[in-house]
């Protein structure tokens, strides 16, 4: 049976009862396994709890621009790479966003609680709502794309950003670990888990829309052993011409786990003229291949569940059984005053210099990039000069990896596999000791010198 046949999809609006949708919706419990384990929207408890850790107050919105932003023609910037990979086109920076790939990384870790809430529950017994909550925070890691008409800046070769969100109880880093093809590795700590990862991107131009297709595999590890393991969807950008950009993501996600459970997730493809886009089901099997839960919902919006022993009724697209699904999660509300960049509440921190904490990034941090700065600050020509600056510097990584050029932080399992923290980067942090990270956002001469070493060797570029 093919995936289409497998998955049949249904209009979530009308299927989902009033009080089932609200986000007022209460409290549930499910017996299932050794223990009940709390689940539902709590999510107004969870951003209470969440915050009375801050030791910092984030920012709400982006500084005011300093200059009016001028109109460009995107068609007059890619017409001549139809077909081509995008990753390799140089881009002006009116088409950016003020953020990084790699704190676009971090970005998706916006709902980590669902971590955390997956931990509790595999604690107590229940198996099966750890794997529901792993899936859908899989989900939600998607909604931050939703209305962003721009890109990401291409980090630089040895370009890292760190995240220490003690309020959300987890610390984040990432690396650009190579240039052609280009890849990213991240590495995150939470309470109980540990998420890692890279991230290969290959996108081809076809005039009015981009696909961009990923490769990699993302890990989630609990303290307890059990482990989950998934590859991302394709995403299709369209209307890059005309009409209004959105995009769209479809295909096939398969989380599969190291004891009972695995999870199937199919995003469906989105038809022109689909009247109820975005959508996502899937369902859970246990060791036996038994279908014991169902998941349903929208990656933009909300994603729910229905667990039970009798496949008859997963399998009825839960469309008469609507009462009795159960809220896994909720995208947050938009910012108050959205910016044209579209970022969310928590995206509009990302790049934030918080008090004190430039005198301990190291030189490679994503926050020091001169260029994403000027643009966030409204700056567009000092950004525009930046960034042709910085992309003639980017032309000389190829030659700095076929010269020997390693990634400071991570380090790849073996010659196709995947890249893994190997460690030292929150000790050197303590210590603002930055051995090994050189200046990339500096001025740089023409024969840079390869860094051979992993840990301590200097590069100069």
């Amino acid at each position: 049976m093919s995936d289409e046949d497998e998955f049949h999809f249904y209009d979530t609006r009308q299927s989902f009862s009033d009080s089932v949708a609200s986000p007022d919706v209460k409290v549930r419990y499910l017996n299932y396994g050794n223990e009940a384990c709390k689940f539902g929207d709590s999510l107004a408890a969870d951003k209470t709890n969440e915050y009375l850790l801050s030791s910092a107050k984030r920012r709400s919105k982006l500084p005011e621009p300093v200059e009016k932003e001028r109109s460009v023609s995107l068609w007059s910037m890619i017409k001549d790479n139809v077909g081509k990979d995008l990753t390799r086109v140089c881009l002006p920076v009116y088409f950016n966003e003020p953020l990084s790939s790699l704190q676009k990384c971090f970005e998706e870790l916006e709902y980590s609680y669902l971590l955390d809430r997956a931990y509790e529950c595999g604690l107590r017994g229940n198996g099966l709502m750890r794997i529901l909550y792993v899936a859908a925070f899989a989900v939600s890691g998607y909604a931050s794309t939703d209305s962003r008409p721009c890109k990401p800046f291409n980090p630089l070769l040895g370009e890292t950003y760190e995240a220490d969100y003690p309020e959300k109880g987890i610390r984040f880093f990432s690396e650009k670990v190579s240039h052609h093809p280009m890849a990213m590795a991240c590495h995150c700590e939470g309470k109980g888990w540990k998420f890692w990862g890279d991230s290969n991107l290959k996108s081809k131009f076809w005039g009015q829309s981009i696909q961009v297709d990923p490769s990699g595999i993302l890990t989630l590890e609990f303290d307890d052993g059990e482990t989950f393991q998934w590859s991302k969807v394709t995403t299709t950008i369209n209307n890059l011409i005309i009409g209004r950009v959105y995009c769209h993501h479809h295909g096939t996600m398969s989380i599969s786990g190291n004891k009972k459970y695995s999870c199937k997730l199919m995003f469906k493809e989105q038809s022109f003229l689909e009247r109820n886009p975005r959508q996502v089901q899937g369902f859970v099997k246990d060791a036996d291949g038994t279908k014991v839960a169902s998941l349903m919902g929208k990656w933009d919006e909300s994603m729910y569940c229905v667990v039970s022993d009798d496949a008859s009724k997963l399998n009825s697209h839960i469309s008469h059984q609507s009462a009795g699904a159960t809220l896994l999660w909720k995208k947050n509300e938009p910012p108050a005053d959205p910016t044209r960049y579209n970022l969310s509440s928590f995206a509009i921190t990302l790049n934030e210099l918080t008090p004190g904490l430039k005198e301990k990034l190291p030189p490679t941090d994503s926050r020091l990039r001169p260029d994403q700065r000027h643009l966030e600050n409204g700056e567009y020509e000092k950004a525009n000069s930046e960034k042709l600056r910085l992309e003639t510097r980017q032309r000389m990584a190829r030659n700095m990896q076929e010269s020997g050029w390693k990634p400071r932080w991570f380090q790849r399992d073996s010659e196709h596999g995947t890249y893994r923290y190997v460690g030292g980067y929150w000790e050197a942090r303590e210590q603002t000791k930055w051995v090994g990270c050189s200046d990339i956002f500096g001025s740089f001469c023409d024969n840079p010198k390869p860094r051979v070493s992993t840990l301590y060797t200097s590069a100069s570029v």
